[in-house]
């Protein structure tokens, strides 16, 4: 089934719709969930609520790309349940990590607290545009979908001192390219 016929499924109120996306992306859901939350049982309650979240969100929406749409739903509940669990000091997941290492990127302050995020969002889609595929495959499985650096490079068939050393070179590319378009 093609993903206009899911989003089909969806507007006709099809209960379908929701076994039909799980068996599709269920478990793209829950790897994104889990390289968040580090926790195999969270990552299920999370694909659940993706599930959830779908079967509210569409419609209205009807997303241009189901793939991005589904990543980007999944993200946001697991970085939201991830905070709810900082807040009970319980922890886990790549998240952190992550999160420090594009922190020497961005500033002290969060990037919600210095600009419009569409701004950014533009932006970063033109920053990823200026790197190579190999070195922006490297940044998006690690900065997107939060996998940890000997994952990356064992799906990319590289070293550990490769990805590391790329992502090292990638986020100051990244901070200058912020300083020149003024974001920092």
């Amino acid at each position: 089934m093609d993903d206009q016929n899911l989003i089909a499924l969806y507007f006709a109120r099809d209960e379908k719709a929701s076994a039909e996306t799980y068996r599709r992306f269920g478990g793209y859901c829950f790897k994104i969930a889990h390289n968040i939350l580090g926790n195999r049982e969270d990552a299920e309650e999370c694909v659940n609520d993706v599930l959830i979240r779908l079967w509210n969100r569409i419609p209205p929406s009807k997303p241009d790309n189901l793939y991005g749409f589904i990543a980007t739903v999944t993200r946001n509940l697991a970085r939201n349940r991830r905070e709810s669990e900082r807040a009970l000091k319980r922890g886990g997941g790549e998240t952190t990590l992550v999160l420090d290492e594009l922190r020497d990127c961005t500033g002290p302050d969060t990037v919600e607290q210095q600009i419009d995020r569409n701004e950014l969002a533009e932006t970063l889609d033109g920053f990823l545009g200026t790197l190579k595929p190999d070195h922006r495959k490297i940044f998006l499985q690690r900065y997107w979908y939060f996998c940890p650096v000997d994952e990356i490079a064992e799906n990319l068939g590289l070293t550990r001192s490769k990805v590391t050393v790329t992502l090292m070179r990638t986020r100051k590319k990244l901070r200058n390219y912020l300083e020149e378009e003024g974001f920092l």
